[in-house]
């Protein structure tokens, strides 16, 4: 059909004639505009801009589709058009007749995409909902046991909180702050994540460790089985896979603030998730962060403002319940001395 014909048709139905005018202008409607017979058509018709810009809404609803998805139906769209223009030339005496039925089929034909589209966004919708959905949290010196739906079970150190989604083909678990111990129930059609910063452990079935607290890189430890540690994927789809590193158990690596994993070290003696039992195990860390470790769990009323005292290292297992232990053996392991004041008690250098 052409422009001249459309605009001069005897069809009141504006759907039906916008829809013509939209198969020719699907890719860029506003250029139509640009076309005389178009704006003439327009001016035949108070309903028909709505009409026409009714369809540019419904096509934008498409967008949700895959892209191949929208290609072929925008190709099946001009194939029909020209189809309808072939058949009405044909049928220059039956002109009320082809300009119903044909952009009649046309209408039929993309009403009934956009039917399929909406379904395939309300099932996508659906896919991408949780089964379950639930936030744990512990408090400073509290621990907790959770075993989710699928079997899986979570230990959480003090002042830890993650948030647990399960979908129906995959398991998230996020670690926004804090340490926990999963033992993950293996089921191969769900992998299980651990997000924690920008590192995302991928298991199937193991027993493992992550640690992500403040001022200190990501941790992730494994005591049986394998998981996969990586950077999340940075956004771009040209962007390269992320280097991955996958430990088996006995083995452990950290991550920086980029999620970028470092190498892979044996764990030590003491074992993983040594707050399990009651235990901080330090493995030669500063002065200053065996400090931080100990108020995750309780107030310790001990500071370090001299730099130079706070980097010493210090190494060895203790309760963290029992800080007058860890009082007592600090002057005996380091170079440094308890000076009272007042509510609180300063480490500084022994001379």
């Amino acid at each position: 059909m052409t422009d001249r014909t459309i605009a001069q048709s005897p069809n009141i139905d504006p759907d039906v004639e916008a829809l013509e005018w939209f198969a020719r202008y699907s890719d860029a409607p506003d250029a139509a505009y640009s076309n005389a017979a178009f704006r003439s058509w327009l001016a035949g018709h108070p309903d028909r801009e709505t009409a026409f810009n009714r369809w540019q809404v419904d096509w934008r609803q498409l967008d949700a589709l895959p892209q191949s998805g929208v290609e072929r139906l925008r190709l099946q769209l001009k194939k029909d058009q020209a189809e309808s223009s072939k058949m009405s030339r044909a049928s220059e005496h039956q002109p009320s007749r082809w300009s119903a039925l044909i952009p009649q089929a046309a209408l039929s034909a993309v009403v009934m995409a956009l039917v399929v589209g909406s379904g395939y966004m309300a099932w996508d919708h659906w896919q991408q909902q949780p089964v379950f959905a639930h936030m744990y949290q512990t408090e400073r010196g509290q621990q907790l046991s959770v075993q989710l739906p699928d079997g899986s079970r979570l230990r959480l150190d003090t002042a830890t909180r993650v948030e647990v989604s399960l979908y129906r083909q995959r398991r998230e678990v996020k670690l926004p702050q804090g340490q926990a111990m999963f033992e993950v129930q293996k089921d191969a059609a769900r992998p299980f994540d651990v997000v924690a910063g920008n590192t995302k452990v991928t298991v199937v079935g193991t027993r493992f460790s992550v640690r992500n607290t403040a001022g200190s890189p990501v941790q992730v430890a494994v005591e049986e089985g394998k998981v996969r540690v990586s950077p999340l994927q940075s956004a771009g789809g040209n962007a390269p896979e992320p280097a991955a590193v996958l430990l088996t158990a006995g083995q452990q690596v950290v991550a920086g603030a980029d999620g970028h994993v470092g190498p892979v070290g044996a764990i030590a003696a003491a074992g993983i998730a040594s707050w399990r039992d009651g235990r901080i195990t330090l493995e030669n860390v500063p002065l200053s962060e065996a400090l931080a470790e100990f108020e995750r769990y309780a107030p310790t009323h001990m500071v370090v403002r001299d730099a130079s005292v706070g980097a010493l290292r210090l190494s060895g297992t203790f309760d963290p319940q029992r800080l007058a232990h860890f009082r007592y053996a600090l002057p005996k392991v380091l170079p440094v001395r308890l000076k009272e004041s007042g509510d609180l008690t300063e480490i500084v250098a022994r001379h």
